[in-house]
């Protein structure tokens, strides 16, 4: 397993203007420092735990992104450090990330999660309870969190025309609520879309960002 060929890879296909998130989940440091060596610097992980002992052992210029579900109580330990939380799915969550960023002042970027998959096993708000809480507005005054845009994750299936109907679902969703809610904003411009085996529909249908573990990592250790 050739990691840094395999990332390689993976960055040849990226036109200008998409970013890279190597899932790093479930894998060694030495998987990841093996990335970091290639160039990567955007890492994805989705446990706490797991990401706190990995960041105390590698790089400092990581950018780490959190792209699973995160519980409230979970925020503080990741506060401190964290570039990127990809997977906000209520306005409860992106207050306390508030309340715990600003006790180390800092702001930190969020992307709002929508559901757009046909299975009822992924998170996110529905498009309808973020248009609610965007229009409703208590969002502008968490000075401590920036919306930096929006994360979906499509039905897992073979069905390529569902995935992208999904990406194109939430590339309209983006572009509507950046002139309805963010027009002065140029730091609302992510729209986090496409795993290793779907990114290149996502990227067919305006993903800015992709998170892509598998094809750089392999199969997950659990």
């Amino acid at each position: 397993m050739d990691i840094q060929t395999n990332l390689r890879n993976v960055l040849a296909e990226l036109p200008d203007g998409v970013r890279l998130v190597a899932v790093s989940k479930f894998h060694p440091a030495e998987a990841i420092r093996e990335a970091y060596e290639a160039g990567q610097r955007i890492f994805g992980e989705s446990k706490e735990q797991e990401l706190a002992e990995k960041q105390k052992t590698l790089p400092n210029d990581i950018e780490w992104h959190f792209i699973g579900h995160l519980q409230t109580n979970k925020v503080k330990y990741i506060a401190p450090y964290i570039a990127l939380i990809q997977a906000v799915d209520s306005y409860k969550l992106l207050a306390e990330i508030n309340k715990q960023a600003a006790k180390y002042n800092r702001v930190i970027p969020c992307l709002l999660e929508i559901h757009i998959a046909r299975e009822e096993s992924k998170y996110g708000f529905t498009p309808q309870a973020c248009r609610e809480m965007l229009e409703a507005g208590e969002w502008k005054k968490l000075d401590h969190v920036r919306i930096a845009g929006v994360m979906g994750m499509a039905t897992n299936t073979d069905d390529e025309e569902q995935i992208a109907h999904e990406f194109h679902t939430l590339k309209d969703l983006f572009d509507e609520w950046k002139q309805a809610f963010f027009a002065e904003e140029p730091t609302f411009k992510e729209v986090s879309m496409g795993m290793s085996h779907d990114y290149e529909i996502a990227l067919r249908n305006g993903t800015t960002l992709v998170r892509v573990g598998t094809k750089i990592f392999g199969e997950r250790v659990y």
